[in-house]
């Protein structure tokens, strides 16, 4: 079919990647870009890091791809959310009405889960709006912060308000921080970083309610104890945005299920948070992560030009790539985790090492790094040409 309309929906990294990339592939039909946000494309990372310390502004934020919409050609509708979408018709309805289209790219992400119950002073993070909430929150000297959850964006967050002078307790409901992702010894590494930098952290309890009049106050926890807080971070993960897919004929469990090309149905790709593909390698994967939206964006976007074309397409299978930035520690993973893993350089207790993640059958499919950012990049390299074990023991030794 030929491909004089592409509508893509989501637009934040996935999206706007998509959307230049289609323009470098020549594509010369109409873009329409939908967002619910009020904010023209932006980078998310530094929404917990630096945006959030003060030390980086909004501008800074704005995505170079995104710059200038009218030069990209793109019509970029923004406070516009889509709510349906009827594959065999090709067309799109959201908040102002229907978008036709020859193909459909989804980008719509994912939101953080939420505690039960509204009390002013307690945050989750995801968007720019959020960050402005917590920066001003952060901004107003509370006497107790509470973090609850310890992965990527919980650790982060106190790591932040720590380093601006904040009085913090992380709480972990798991037996180490990012449990979910990272073996036990590496999660450890993180509670005690925290630890060492002044953070009250405690794990392996959960969050029975928030208490408070109009306003948090307490946190009651699961273990009988309460903790006094003016301000409290909610983040416990996030659930992916489809539920306005319903009916769509589309499959959806976790995410937008895709084969591995990230094709959800003819004319239909999916990207980013929202994507949930088969990689080649890993299997059925959704990954959560800044490099995977850029790689995914552009790579759906060729896609639907080569399904235009009737080409043949080479299945996505990247090595996923995750990396948080906390106090002076930068940590660095490639590929997946599994409970076989052995340190092949530096030591937990300097904070400064590589651990090898091995698979059922003894080879590479992860690597961690603290504070080794040469053998990060390595490591990605090995694992993306297959590397034996004994090549990735050497190289990165």
């Amino acid at each position: 079919m030929e491909l004089n309309n592409i509508v893509i929906v989501g637009a934040s990294l996935a999206g706007a990647q998509a959307a230049q990339t289609l323009r470098r592939q020549n594509f010369e039909g109409s873009i329409v870009l939908v967002g619910d946000e009020s904010h023209p494309p932006y980078d998310r990372p530094p929404l917990s890091k630096k945006y959030l310390a003060g030390s980086t502004e909004r501008e800074k934020l704005r995505l170079r791809s995104m710059a200038d919409p009218d030069e990209l050609r793109v019509d970029l509708r923004l406070n516009e959310a889509a709510t349906g979408l009827d594959v065999d018709r090709r067309v799109l309805t959201t908040t102002t009405g229907e978008l036709a289209f020859d193909g459909l790219i989804l980008a719509t992400g994912a939101r953080p889960r939420r505690l039960a119950g509204e009390l002013d002073g307690v945050h989750v993070l995801r968007t720019l709006d959020d960050a402005d909430g917590l920066r001003e929150a952060f901004a107003a000297r509370p006497d107790r912060v509470v973090v609850i959850g310890a992965g990527f964006i919980g650790a982060e967050v106190a790591a932040t308000a720590r380093e601006a002078g904040l009085e913090v307790t992380m709480i972990e409901a798991g037996a180490a921080p990012l449990s979910r992702v990272l073996d036990a010894d590496a999660g450890m590494a993180i509670a005690d970083l925290h630890r060492d930098n002044g953070v009250d952290v405690r794990l392996g309890v959960g969050v029975d309610a928030l208490v408070g009049t109009g306003s948090v106050e307490k946190v009651e926890l699961s273990d009988g104890t309460s903790l006094d807080a003016d301000v409290v971070v909610v983040g416990i993960g996030v659930i992916p945005n489809t539920e306005w897919l319903e009916g769509s004929g589309l499959t959806i469990a976790d995410g937008v299920v895709c084969d591995r090309t990230c094709l959800a149905a003819p004319g239909v790709v999916a990207a980013g948070d929202v994507a949930r593909w088969d990689h080649p390698r890993y299997g059925s994967l959704r990954v959560e992560q800044w490099d995977n939206a850029v790689d995914q964006g552009g790579y759906v976007a060729k896609r639907l030009l080569a399904e235009s074309d009737g080409q043949m397409v080479e299945p996505f299978a990247p090595v996923p790539w995750f990396w948080s930035d906390q106090y002076d520690r930068k940590i660095q993973l490639a590929g997946m985790t599994t409970a076989n893993v052995e340190i092949v350089q530096g030591s937990i207790e300097e904070r400064r090492f590589v651990q090898l993640y091995l698979g059922d059958d003894g080879q590479p499919v992860g690597v961690l790094a603290w504070n080794r950012p040469r053998q990060a990049v390595m490591a990605r390299q090995l694992l993306e040409k297959s590397a034996g074990i004994q090549e990735a023991r050497d190289a990165l030794a």
